[in-house]
């Protein structure tokens, strides 16, 4: 049976969504350690005034998660993130002044945790279990192809209007973010099923959530992927910052460019794969491609200390794209995995994003100090040593998560047929 207008429409808008979404934190994330070295910040003061977002963003994460999991205006939730990214973004715009910078990144801080979980979660709640692998693949596509379109744009403004303007132009993308958020339709998502809980087909309800200490404490298999996420971020995180910083001194006006082409390299190799990503990890498994994933990154950090070529680095960015669309589709479907039928799935996403906003948060610290005592190479091969023993910690410790069955556990009416969604 086709699926009809309006549901169509929640989804195009979802996608549409994750596009704009993608521009703003474009706009607020590699820029900024490339503008505050262009501004005469050490790499020190520009790690603390990253970390202090990062702090704020790991307070947050799973409390944001169980807050997606219980109420349902999940696209108030991001409207008023996108509002406050909107606020720090103008502040960034009016000057670099501690005050302001670290003003900002307490917002921008504040309200990313509740992006990523409320955007998986109207997903599941619009598709169901079985097809949320093929639409958060298609999801990330999106997300992609606005960082590109973002990077294109903010090289031009960046050129002609200076630095200052790559904020103001993200805090007016927020405009077209909401006009997307707001098209989807409310009824279109199952509030149950957007928080991994299986739902009757016969009219009964949903079963009751599984204890919060049982679903983050009882599964080994779930706290060693979390420690596994932590580990990549932490040898990822600082790699592409430390690069802007490494390249922007002596050559700010070069700075903003460059990150853009490293930006448009790796969300275009994002884009192009993740659908791929989450129909190959479906039908074939997770662990093959997280072993790809971890596996690039110390091969990436090694390869940073062996070239200044711009060329030569904006090349590399290759397996950035592909480090990152594979942790950043098949993490969460590893996390629906193991928490299908509780009822926690945005609280755990939670906890993933915990555990990746404290990588990334200790790794922007940890990489400006080793450069400041040591060099630019020692924090690249120190990053990527940790990215190697990530890979090997994942290869021996966690197993494959996909059910073999692949089925949801119970009749869901509200998930569209796999014809519907490809119509």
């Amino acid at each position: 049976m086709p699926i009809d207008s309006g549901k169509k429409q929640s989804i195009y808008a979802l996608e549409a969504t994750n596009f704009f979404l993608a521009d703003v934190q474009t706009g607020l994330g590699p820029f900024l350690a490339a503008y505050l070295a262009g501004t005469g910040w050490a790499p020190g003061r520009i790690g603390m005034a990253l970390t202090v977002s990062g702090i704020i963003t790991v307070v947050l994460q799973t409390p944001a998660g169980a807050i997606v999991d219980r109420l349902r205006s999940k696209r108030l939730i991001l409207l008023l993130a996108s509002a406050v990214l909107a606020i720090g973004a103008i502040l960034l715009s009016n000057t670099t002044e501690p005050w302001a910078v670290y003003t900002s990144q307490v917002l921008i801080g504040g309200a990313g945790p509740f992006l990523a979980p409320t955007l998986a979660a109207i997903t599941m709640g619009m598709v169901g279990v079985t097809l949320f692998d093929r639409q958060f693949g298609k999801n990330q596509s999106f997300n992609s192809a606005g960082n590109v379109a973002c990077a294109v744009l903010i090289a031009g403004m960046s050129h002609w209007f200076g630095n200052r303007a790559i904020f103001l132009t993200a805090a007016v993308l927020t405009i077209p973010t909401a006009i997307a958020i707001t098209s989807i339709k409310g009824e279109d998502i199952d509030h149950d099923l957007a928080r991994g809980c299986a739902v009757k087909g016969d009219g009964k309800e949903a079963s009751a959530q599984v204890s919060i200490v049982k679903v983050l404490l009882g599964d080994k298999v779930l706290l060693v992927f979390l420690g596994c996420a932590f580990l990549f971020h932490f040898a990822n995180a600082a790699m592409l910052p430390q690069l802007g910083e490494m390249l922007s001194n002596g050559a700010q006006a070069t700075a903003a460019p460059f990150m853009s082409a490293c930006i448009i390299v790796t969300q275009i190799v994002i884009m192009c794969s993740a659908p791929a990503i989450g129909r190959f990890a479906n039908m074939r498994g997770r662990k093959p491609l997280l072993l790809v994933g971890f596996g690039v990154l110390p091969i990436r950090a090694l390869l940073y200390t062996l070239t200044h070529n711009t060329g030569g680095l904006i090349a590399i960015q290759l397996l950035d794209g592909v480090a990152n669309a594979v942790f950043g589709v098949v993490s969460v479907l590893v996390i629906a995995d193991r928490t299908r039928g509780t009822g926690r799935f945005n609280l755990v996403q939670g906890s993933l994003a915990t555990a990746v906003g404290l990588g990334a948060a200790l790794s922007t610290t940890f990489g400006g100090k080793l450069i400041q005592h040591f060099s630019y190479r020692i924090s690249f091969l120190s990053l990527g040593a940790i990215a190697a023993f990530a890979f090997v910690l994942l290869w021996m410790a966690i197993p494959e998560t996909l059910p073999r069955d692949n089925q949801q556990d119970q009749d869901i009416s509200n998930a569209i047929s796999s014809q519907e969604l490809s119509a």
